[in-house]
């Protein structure tokens, strides 16, 4: 057997129990596990627990700041905010940007909030999340370091930039999409490299700029660009936005948590929130956008080919089933882990 399964519970404790023994708060600690587990449950592996590692070393060498003081750059008390995240770690830095463009968007029909000087964010549709939690829509987006280039280049040129985009819908689940620009995002390379798999050859290339279905071969490389130039020009739009405009890093000038272990990523987050309300009734925006899902669910499908999903309805049904059976990790991510809350000294046996 490769992997075995926890439940979702008990690794969140577990992660929080690692982050508080690291240096964080408590109540940052939380946040951190909360989004770490949560994004396995949506099955979204390549974001979860295999990041939790390299976090856990860069708090616990200061590189990340373990108890970030955030600095409001500009505001002029209107839905535009300008922040600082102090070098924290990405994930309490995402939640406190999404927090203040969740506030101007009640105020103003929507909310654009940079924050600049972060660090990796995990997925970023735990951002996107927490807008429709609370009946809005989101734009959320991170610059990084560049990892995708065009074919015929032997140096990355733009960064795997993910855009995730969320809306409340009328069931279980919102509409949530959150894509990176690359055919695939890195964490797949990652993870493909801990399962010992190969990987598809429009995956990534070697940084000699050849083809490769080795994944340490392609992660030591670059990624290619999701539909080559469509993928490649958003990219850079998203750089633009969240690099130049913040004031922070962008392109070269920002590092990898990987290849650039010692250093800061300073890293530079989007988060654009609109109140649907501001144009529709909550009464019309329900009946208007149960009309749409019900349009999508009911699309003509060919044979025997299952119905059409809407983006975050795959999540939902991984959520139901790792919420029941939990979350299945390999023996290996397993095996560091343990090892993770031996360093540091608590009990692992909730994990072995």
């Amino acid at each position: 057997m490769n992997e075995i399964r926890i439940d979702a519970h008990v690794l969140s404790d577990y992660v929080l129990e690692l982050f508080q023994k690291a240096g964080l708060s408590d109540d940052d600690a939380k946040v951190v596990a909360d989004c770490i587990v949560q994004t396995n449950l949506w099955g979204v592996d390549s974001h979860g627990l295999l990041r939790a590692g390299v976090y856990l070393d860069r708090v616990e060498k200061k590189i990340i700041n373990p108890k970030p003081e955030f600095k409001v750059i500009k505001d002029e008390d209107g839905p535009v905010v300008l922040l600082d995240g102090d070098a924290g770690l990405g994930y309490i830095v995402g939640k406190k940007g999404m927090a203040v463009a969740i506030e101007r968007a009640k105020r103003f029909g929507i909310g654009f909030v940079l924050v600049r000087n972060s660090n990796h964010f995990g997925a970023a549709a735990l951002y996107t999340r927490m807008a429709t939690d609370v009946g809005l829509m989101s734009i959320v987006s991170t610059n990084v370091v560049p990892n995708i280039g065009m074919k015929g280049s032997v140096k990355p040129s733009t960064g795997n930039n993910p855009i995730a985009l969320g809306m409340p819908l009328t069931g279980n689940f919102p509409f949530s999409l959150d894509i990176s620009m690359s055919a695939v995002s890195g964490g797949k390379l990652l993870l493909a490299a801990k399962n010992g798999e190969k990987i598809p050859k429009d995956w990534a290339v070697t940084k000699e700029g050849e083809e490769t279905d080795d994944p340490e071969k392609g992660f030591a490389g670059f990624l290619l660009p999701m539909g080559m130039h469509k993928g490649w020009g958003m990219s850079l739009f998203v750089d633009a936005v969240t690099g130049i405009l913040s004031g922070g890093p962008f392109l070269q000038n920002l590092r990898s948590m990987y290849k650039n272990p010692d250093v800061p990523s300073l890293t530079s987050h989007l988060f654009c929130v609109i109140d649907p309300h501001f144009f529709l009734s909550e009464e019309d925006y329900k009946e208007r956008v149960a009309s749409w899902e019900k349009m999508i669910h009911e699309t003509q499908m060919a044979g025997d080919a299952k119905p059409q999903v809407i983006p975050g309805e795959i999540e939902y049904l991984i959520e139901k089933e790792r919420l029941e059976n939990g979350i299945p990790i390999s023996i290996q991510l397993q095996e560091e882990l343990v090892a993770l809350g031996k360093r540091l000294g608590i009990d692992t046996s909730a994990v072995e």
